[in-house]
């Protein structure tokens, strides 16, 4: 009972001490007028050690510094010139931090700090998710320009504020960035924007800096960017971003596709930091430039982790002065990277997109991409495909057709070539030309098979290049599939597996899996048929087997490689082998008849069959091999 007691007088003696002291703080705490005084007593003794302080020590400028919108003093002006030189003048206009521009298709946003690009956004499309296509968003991109000046001093323009001004010419409107070093002399980028134009025309100019420039050391121009993600596979978009550019009048090369890699090159007319569907280029309008240094930075090592970024170029881009001036003329393109809007400004800038090298790329581009054209012109795109595809095979039907042929000939003449090779069993050059010599009289070579097939592939990877490339097909749905330019999914897991997400993924695309499908009926109706006229060679391959093995390998070829490939692409080849199986039913069932096909042969071989060049060479050759055996048997007796 007396802890209890002990415990209520402590509280209440606690009580009163609190009270106490808040009394006496109440009665020595001084008034407002009291308080006021104080502050601004404070304030006039800190004014006076910082201004104290500015006397006794040099101010130092950083790149921070040189976006100050408020004027300078003497003290900071006399540092500025001391540090700078000339273009401290730059340091004392006052400007916004960014200037906004917006066109039909661009919403521009240009830095006083550089006086470059800092938002390049593109207002006519949407990335996978519907975000906005940024090109240039959140310092992803420098543009800077490295020079020298007659104090001997070395700048960088992206650390100095530039002058903007914004006018119209006509309908085109203006934007001119201006690194200041008096009213009346400056370094200027003008950047001239047009109505519904991805183009921007762009230079670089300077005025009154004859004096300044320190002539005799080099003026640089470096452009560098990360690509940004836009597409829903980031390695399969990865695959199609690459940097290109265009050298020595009209020769295109091209930086790694995967790895990194580093090159330079001379007379470069243009460059451009391709990302897949969109692009990124610098044009030299008026003199190509000298000796550029390129790189290229593969960014995704990791698809789980690396999701943000593709890759990041850089280039050195040597400029010249002229009399002591800068005068430079460009062009900037940002927009998306369509063949159609590419050709219109005649700079061959269509050839950035990876159409195919040599006869590949002719065939997309004469024949293939006009005809999409043409098709998905009053067609929708899931259907243009299908025709297009329907019109490919009816062309090369009679490649088809002397496929079988020469299958049918070959089955029908086995009986005869397996008994030449059991009758010559211990002679095989006798075997041989024997074989050789029933062939060429019954009109029935095994390459006359294989010949036409390899009229296919020039085609076939024409059009494994188009379809990935195609912009038409961004976006555009099909059946279960919203992107044909992407892969067509119908299942999706999270859960990261080592192998299987590395290299089929973490989704299930249906297109390949139908194709593989219509791969593995096509492949076992034919390789049955090959199979069936293909005679046994002692101490050859057995194709046999090989067959055998390629009528699984290939269906699961494209199950695993085409899961994260253009549906579109999936759809060609499901429709195609379709198509390729009707056609073969036809041929075979209709227009193929064995028993005249043997009485053609018959006929063949009772006329006397005159030999080619190449046929009488190996008949030569292998009389002589012939000879030669014989010789050295004899002298072995």
């Amino acid at each position: 009972m007396e802890e209890k007691k002990f415990d209520i007088k402590s509280i209440i003696g606690f009580v009163l001490i609190f009270g106490i002291l808040l009394f006496i703080m109440y009665q020595n705490s001084p008034t407002p007028e009291e308080v006021e005084a104080q502050k601004k007593a404070e304030q006039e003794q800190v004014e006076a050690e910082k201004k104290e302080s500015k006397q006794n020590e040099a101010v130092v400028t950083t790149s921070a510094d040189y976006t100050n919108t408020i004027a300078l003093d003497s003290s900071q002006q006399v540092a500025a010139q001391n540090k700078l030189g000339a273009l401290s003048y730059a340091l004392t206009l006052p400007g916004e931090d960014f200037t906004t521009v917006e066109t039909d298709v661009f919403e521009l946003k240009f830095s006083r700090k550089g006086g470059h690009l800092a938002q390049v956004k593109l207002r006519n499309f949407v990335d996978y998710d519907s975000v906005p296509i940024y090109l240039v968003k959140d310092n992803n991109s420098a543009f800077n320009i490295t020079f020298s000046t007659s104090d001997s001093r070395t700048h960088n323009t992206q650390d100095f504020p530039f002058q903007q001004s914004v006018s119209k010419s006509g309908e085109n409107t203006v934007v001119s960035m201006k690194l200041k070093v008096s009213e009346s002399s400056y370094l200027e980028y003008r950047y001239e924007l047009k109505p519904n134009d991805y183009m921007i025309d762009f230079s670089i100019k300077s005025k009154g800096l004859s004096g300044v420039f320190n002539t005799s050391q080099p003026i640089t121009l470096d452009w560098k960017q990360k690509q940004i993600r836009h597409a829903k596979s980031i390695s399969y978009e990865n695959r199609y971003t690459r940097l290109t550019y265009m050298y020595d009048e009209g020769k295109v090369d091209k930086l790694s596709q995967a790895g990194d890699d580093d090159e330079t090159a001379n007379n470069v007319e243009w460059l451009s930091y391709r990302q897949f569907f969109f692009s990124s280029i610098l044009i030299a309008n008026d003199s190509p430039f000298k000796n550029v240094a390129m790189t290229s930075k593969n960014l995704v090592e990791d698809e789980e982790i690396d999701t943000l970024f593709t890759k990041i170029y850089t280039s050195k881009l040597p400029l010249v002065y002229n009399s002591g001036e800068v005068n430079k003329s460009l062009g900037l393109y940002y927009g998306p990277t369509e063949a159609k809007t590419l050709k219109n400004y005649e700079k061959g800038l269509d050839e950035s997109i990876p159409f195919g090298w040599g006869i590949f790329g002719w065939i997309n581009k004469m024949i293939f991409i006009p005809l999409f054209g043409f098709l998905s012109g009053f067609l929708p795109y899931g259907i243009a495909i299908i025709v297009m595809t329907i019109l490919v095979k009816i062309v090369l039907s009679f490649v088809q057709y002397k496929q079988f042929l020469s299958q049918a000939k070959m089955k029908i003449l086995k009986p005869e070539l397996d008994a030449i090779r059991l009758k010559h069993k211990d002679n095989k050059l006798k075997a041989q030309q024997e074989t050789m010599a029933l062939q060429s009289k019954a009109g029935a070579s095994p390459l006359s098979g294989c010949l036409p097939g390899l009229m296919q592939i020039p085609v076939f990877y024409a059009l494994f290049m188009f379809f990935p490339t195609a912009f038409e097909l961004r976006q555009k749905s099909f059946l279960w599939a919203d992107d044909l330019s992407s892969y067509d999914s119908i299942l999706e897991w999270d859960i990261y597996i080592p192998v299987i997400s590395t290299f089929y993924g973490n989704h299930m695309a249906l297109f390949p899996i139908l194709a593989a499908v219509a791969i593995f009926f096509y492949m076992k109706m034919t390789t049955g048929q090959q199979m069936a006229s293909q005679p046994t060679q002692e101490g050859m391959p057995d194709m046999g087997k090989m067959m055998k093995y390629m009528i699984y390998f290939s269906p699961i070829l494209m199950l695993v490689f085409f899961n994260n490939y253009a549906s579109g692409l999936s759809l060609y080849y499901f429709i195609s082998n379709l198509i390729s199986i009707g056609i073969m039913l036809v041929i075979k069932n209709y227009i193929i008849d064995e028993d005249k096909v043997l009485a053609k042969i018959e006929v063949s071989k009772t006329k006397p069959k005159k030999q080619n060049k190449f046929q009488k060479k190996m008949t030569d050759m292998m009389a002589q091999a012939e000879e030669q055996k014989r010789t050295q048997q004899g002298k072995k007796k």
